[in-house]
Formats: C-alpha cells, sequence, structure tokens
C-alpha cells in the first residue's frame, strides 16, 4: 500500500459533524429554550389537533381527516430533528454515525414530500367543495380518501429509498461538518470524495416530481376556485367561500417557502451568507409544525371552538 493511500485512508471520516449556530456556541443553552419552547408547543399542538377530531364525531369529515394526516406528518418531522437540535444545544453532541445519519434524512425528506402530497389533497378538497359541492360526499369517500393517504406515503417512501444507499457507498473525507442540526441529502452528498453526478441529478428529478408537480397543481387548483368564487353573485357567499381557503393558503406558503428556500440555497446560491444559510436552516423543520396548528385552531371555527372548549372547560 503507498504513502498517498494510507494518508486517504486515514482521512476517511466514520462520523458525520452537526452545527448549532457558528459563532454563538457560548450562548447555545440560551437558544436552546426558544427551541425547546418552539418543539414543545409544535407537539402539543399537533397533538391536541389530533385528539379533537379523533374524539369529535361530528369532525370525521374529509377536510379534517386531511388535517389529521397533515398533524401527524408535522408530529413526526418535530421528532426527526429533535434529537439532534435539542443534543447540540443541551451537551454539544454533534458527532452522528453515518447511518444515524442517513436514517435521519431519510424519514427528514420522506415526510417533508408526505406532506407535500397532503397539502395537494387538501387542495383538491377545497376544490371539489366549492367547484362540485353537489358532488362532494360521493367524491371524497372514506375510502377515497384512504387510497389518497396510501398513495401519498408510498409516494414518498419510493423517491425516497434509495437516498440512503446511494450515500452509503460513498466514501466521506476531509472535514465532515454539517451546515445545520439535522441530516440533509444535499448536504451529506457533497462531503463524499467520489463522483456525485447520480445523487444531485436524483435528487433534482425527486424536487420537481414532488414540491414541483404539488406545487403547481395546487395553484392550478387555487385558479379554479378563484374563477368559481368570483361567478358567485352573493358577496357574503364568496367571502365564506374564500374564507374556508385561507388555513389551507396560510400551510402552503409556510410549508413551500422553506423548502424551496432551502433547496435554492444549497444548489444554486452556496455564495449566500451563512447567517441566511442557517436561519433557513431552522425555519425549514421547526415553523411549519409550530404553524400549522395555530393557523388552523384561528381560521377554522369547529377547531377552535373545540380547542375553546377544551381549554376553558
Amino acid at each position: 500500500m503507498t504513502l498517498g493511500s494510507l494518508e486517504s485512508s486515514s482521512n476517511i471520516s466514520s462520523t458525520f459533524l452537526l452545527s448549532g449556530v457558528p459563532g454563538l456556541e457560548h450562548m447555545h443553552v440560551w437558544i436552546s429554550i426558544p427551541l425547546c419552547f418552539i418543539y414543545l408547543v409544535s407537539i402539543l399542538g399537533n397533538c391536541t389537533i389530533l385528539f379533537i377530531i379523533k374524539t369529535e364525531p361530528s369532525l370525521h369529515e374529509p377536510m379534517f381527516l386531511f388535517l389529521s394526516m397533515l398533524a401527524v406528518t408535522d408530529l413526526g418531522l418535530s421528532l426527526c430533528t429533535l434529537p439532534t437540535v435539542l443534543g447540540i444545544f443541551w451537551i454539544g453532541a454533534r458527532d452522528i454515525g453515518h447511518d444515524a445519519c442517513f436514517a435521519q434524512l431519510f424519514f427528514i425528506h420522506c415526510l417533508s414530500f408526505l406532506e407535500s402530497s397532503v397539502l395537494l389533497s387538501m387542495a383538491f378538497d377545497r376544490f371539489v367543495a366549492i367547484c362540485r359541492p353537489l358532488h362532494y360526499a360521493s367524491i371524497l369517500t372514506n375510502t377515497v380518501i384512504g387510497r389518497i393517504g396510501l398513495a401519498s406515503l408510498g409516494r414518498s417512501v419510493a423517491l425516497i429509498f434509495p437516498l440512503p444507499f446511494m450515500l452509503k457507498r460513498f466514501p466521506y473525507c476531509g472535514s465532515p461538518v454539517l451546515s445545520h442540526s439535522y441530516c440533509l441529502h444535499q448536504e451529506v452528498m457533497k462531503l463524499a470524495c467520489a463522483d456525485i453526478k447520480a445523487n444531485s441529478v436524483y435528487g433534482m428529478f425527486v424536487i420537481v416530481s414532488t414540491v414541483g408537480i404539488d406545487s403547481l397543481l395546487i395553484l392550478f387548483s387555487c385558479a379554479l376556485i378563484l374563477r368559481t368564487v368570483l361567478s358567485i353573485a352573493s358577496r357574503a357567499e364568496r367571502f365564506k367561500a374564500l374564507n374556508t381557503c385561507v388555513s389551507h393558503i396560510c400551510a402552503v406558503l409556510l410549508f413551500y417557502t422553506p423548502v424551496i428556500g432551502l433547496s435554492v440555497i444549497h444548489r444554486f446560491g452556496m455564495q449566500a451568507p451563512h447567517l441566511v444559510q442557517v436561519i433557513m436552516g431552522f425555519v425549514y423543520p421547526l415553523f411549519p409544525p409550530l404553524l400549522n396548528p395555530i393557523v388552523y385552531s384561528v381560521k377554522t371555527k369547529q377547531i377552535r371552538d373545540r380547542v375553546t372548549h377544551a381549554f376553558c372547560c
């Protein structure tokens, strides 16, 4: 074995190093306080939504069944990042093994693309409710909703399943430092000492075939809904119809803005200030699970009434 190969093999890393907030390591314990609050509110908020929908028979309708799917997805996303994020800020545990990292990124990406599918399903629900109200009950039966959920889960798992194996075949050498407090495919692959073209192309294909297509279909459904609403003669009825879509539009913006922003930064904007990357890295997994229950509790009367009743009694 040559000296060069010995040096190369000695530089191969068996772990990755996660990052908190560079330059503010001495403040990590204090930063962990709002992070703990965010995780606590996210978990309690989504569990509350699930409990209310499960225990209230009048909410066993398509819109609320899709909302429960969204809550489960957000809950899973919070639990995926919680151990590594709080581990860094509480005890400075930055090391993560390759297999653990690959498992984490599998669940993060799988749940993220599942959330995209759920948001598309919710857009379809609103489209049928407003544009085809007489056929709403016959189109969105419990069987159809179950099939939509299984199809969404199957698509996410099928698309993300190859990623850990594609990453596992690479050697990783040089600096094993990641920019975030959790693992992402688009970041881990850049640490490989090998040709990552296949990973890059496949990653772009996954983004386009999920987030890209879903966002376009949601935009198209919103256009059809708007056209239908504007054709309604009564101003009060137009306002009522649009109001039912407000919470969904907020959820769509909360999800797609950080997802697309972080993807663009990793692929095309590496010259962006590091602080922007850090902030987007926290917004992506933390804010949708935090704000979705709040938005739906405020804007959806049935949920708001049940939450008020639960906490006031």
